[in-house]
C-alpha cells in the first residue's frame, strides 16, 4: 500500500465556505489529496466581504500543529491567512521544528473584496520568517507589490520590470500572478526562480465567481507536490484545475457577492 499524500492548510476559516479552510480542504480533495488543517483565524466572511477576523490564541495553533505534525505523514504545506507577527513566528518555529518536505505559501493580505487581512506589521515578519522556508510563494500583484514596497503593477511591462526584484526575495520560487491585469485577454501567470522564468497562460474567463482563487491554487500546488510532482508540473496541473474550477463556477448560486469557484466540477457536470 503506497502512502496517501497528505497536505497541511495552515489558515483561516472562511464562514462562507468560498475561501480560507475550506477552500483548501475542497481543492486538496478535488486534486487527489488528504486534506489536514490548523485553523489561525476565523472570520465573519461572505461573498460580499469581512466584517469580523478573529485571531486563534498561539498556544492553540502551536497544540494544533503538534498533534497534526506527531501523528500524520505530512508530504507538503499549505500556508494561508496569518493575522498577525505573532502567529507569522509560532509557524516558522513550528515548520522549523518539523521540516516538512514542501512549503507552498499563499501571502494573503488583500481579500478578493479588497479587506486586508494582514496587518502592515506582520509584513516584515513574514518575509524574514517564512520566505525562507517556502518551496514556492504565491502572491498576486497587489500582494507583490506590497512585499517589494512599490507599485502595484499595470501593464505587463511593468510586470517584467518587478521580476528582478522578485528575485532578490529570500525564497526559493515565486508564482507570480496575473489576474489582477484585467486589460489582458488571457490570464498569465510567471513562475520564477533565480535563473528562469516561465510564463503559465489560460484565456480569462468573463465571471464574478473568483472568490478563493488563490488559496484554491496554492492547496492545488502543494497537493500536486505531496504526491510527488515537480514544481513546474505541480503548477500547471493546479492552474488547469483552476481553470475548470472558475468555467464552472457559474452553475453555482452562492450568495450575492463574489461567489466561488466550482471545487468538485468533474465530478458534478
Amino acid at each position: 500500500m503506497t502512502n496517501t499524500p497528505i497536505t497541511l492548510s495552515i489558515a483561516g476559516s472562511d464562514s462562507g465556505g468560498g475561501a480560507g479552510i475550506q477552500a483548501d480542504i475542497k481543492a486538496i480533495s478535488a486534486t487527489g489529496g488528504y486534506a489536514c488543517t490548523v485553523i489561525t483565524a476565523t472570520t465573519a466572511q461572505n461573498t460580499l466581504g469581512v466584517t469580523d477576523v478573529h485571531a486563534i490564541p498561539l498556544d492553540h495553533i502551536a497544540a494544533q500543529l503538534d498533534a497534526v505534525f506527531t501523528d500524520l505523514n505530512v508530504q507538503a504545506v499549505k500556508i494561508g491567512m496569518l493575522a498577525n507577527a505573532e502567529i507569522i513566528q509560532l509557524i516558522a518555529r513550528k515548520l522549523r521544528q518539523y521540516q516538512p518536505k514542501h512549503i507552498v505559501l499563499d501571502p494573503v493580505m488583500v481579500a478578493t473584496s479588497g479587506d486586508l487581512l494582514l496587518q502592515q506589521t506582520a509584513i516584515q515578519t513574514l518575509i524574514d520568517e517564512l520566505l525562507p522556508l517556502a518551496t514556492l510563494i504565491t502572491p498576486n500583484l497587489p500582494e507583490a507589490a506590497t512585499l517589494l514596497n512599490t507599485n502595484v503593477p499595470g501593464s505587463e511591462q511593468a510586470i517584467r520590470e518587478l521580476i528582478p526584484a522578485l528575485q532578490q526575495l529570500p525564497t526559493k520560487a515565486v508564482l507570480l500572478k496575473g489576474g489582477h491585469l484585467e486589460s489582458l485577454p488571457d490570464s498569465n501567470d510567471w513562475l520564477i526562480t533565480n535563473g528562469d522564468v516561465q510564463t503559465f497562460t489560460t484565456p480569462r474567463i468573463d465571471t464574478q465567481n473568483t472568490h478563493g482563487t488563490g488559496c484554491t491554487l496554492s492547496s492545488a500546488i502543494a497537493s500536486y507536490l505531496a504526491q510527488g510532482a515537480d514544481l513546474t508540473s505541480a503548477v500547471q496541473q493546479a492552474k488547469d484545475y483552476l481553470t475548470g474550477a472558475i468555467v464552472a463556477s457559474n452553475q453555482l448560486q452562492i450568495g450575492q457577492g463574489h461567489g466561488p469557484v466550482h471545487h468538485f466540477y468533474q465530478w458534478q457536470r
